[in-house]
């Protein structure tokens, strides 16, 4: 039997999207996480496999509303842009990158964090010390920087070094998370920046670090994602992040709009 969608389904959940990623951006720069104009957050359009929503370049992410995000497809051709801002060029690179090869991810977060940026240059990138860190052992890829992400045959190799991940290191850059919602890719991001500036705390403070065993590294680690599977798969409520928008609207009620 054949299963018929609604316009009105289609225009709902696409309302729900743009709220969210409206939401992301406030809350990435709530917590200190943006870096001016730069850096972005993409969801890809609900019902489609080649749009994607991302921020107007030039717009702090503070001035991010669920209206003037811009929809671009994965040729870079912008199909609607509220604002006539367009968009960043390095920002479309990575985000269509990931969008053209991995049909499991809705959303795409990159930032430039003064930790995340300190830990991406470690050769050992991060490590398993913590609770927040250990949820990402196993899981997170690497990527070699090239320079700024302008030249579009990089996305080729990026996807290949993400693979079927869902975080990754982008070496003395920054950091990237992937997530099936845009809650799952901020939480992984608010996860993985307090596991970056954990790292560098403890190897500033000097002091001789308690072992963990890898067993309990992995442990942890599927906890965790069996955690995040109960939210997006199974339909377990998302309270965390019904948490973090009943803030946003209380302080940053616009954007909704």
């Amino acid at each position: 039997m054949t299963t018929h969608v609604r316009p009105d389904d289609v225009r709902d959940q696409n309302q729900e999207f743009r709220i969210d990623l409206a939401a992301a951006y406030r809350l990435i720069h709530r917590l200190g996480l943006d870096d001016s104009i730069y850096t972005h957050i993409s969801v890809r359009l609900p019902g489609s496999h080649d749009r994607f929503l991302i921020n107007p370049y030039g717009m702090r992410f503070e001035e991010v509303t669920a209206s003037n995000l811009v929809t671009v497809d994965l040729d870079g051709i912008v199909i609607d842009d509220p604002l006539g801002l367009g968009i960043n060029p390095a920002g479309f690179t990575i985000h269509s990158a990931v969008h053209a090869a991995r049909p499991d991810v809705a959303c795409v977060l990159h930032t430039h964090t003064v930790a995340g940026v300190a830990v991406s240059c470690q050769k050992q990138g991060l490590l398993p010390l913590n609770q927040w860190s250990m949820q990402f052992t196993g899981c997170l890829a690497y990527h070699d920087y090239e320079g700024i992400a302008l030249d579009l045959d990089e996305r080729e190799r990026l996807v290949a070094d993400l693979g079927d991940k869902f975080v990754m290191v982008l070496r003395n850059h920054g950091m990237l998370t992937c997530g099936r919602s845009v809650s799952e890719a901020f939480k992984l991001m608010h996860n993985l920046e307090r596991s970056c500036r954990a790292q560098l705390a403890i190897q500033s403070a000097g002091a001789e670090i308690a072992p963990l065993s890898e067993a309990v590294a992995h442990k942890t680690a599927g906890q965790y994602a069996t955690f995040y599977d109960s939210i997006e798969t199974n339909g377990v409520p998302d309270t965390e992040w019904t948490a973090f928008k009943r803030m946003l609207a209380r302080t940053d009620p616009d954007f909704v709009n």
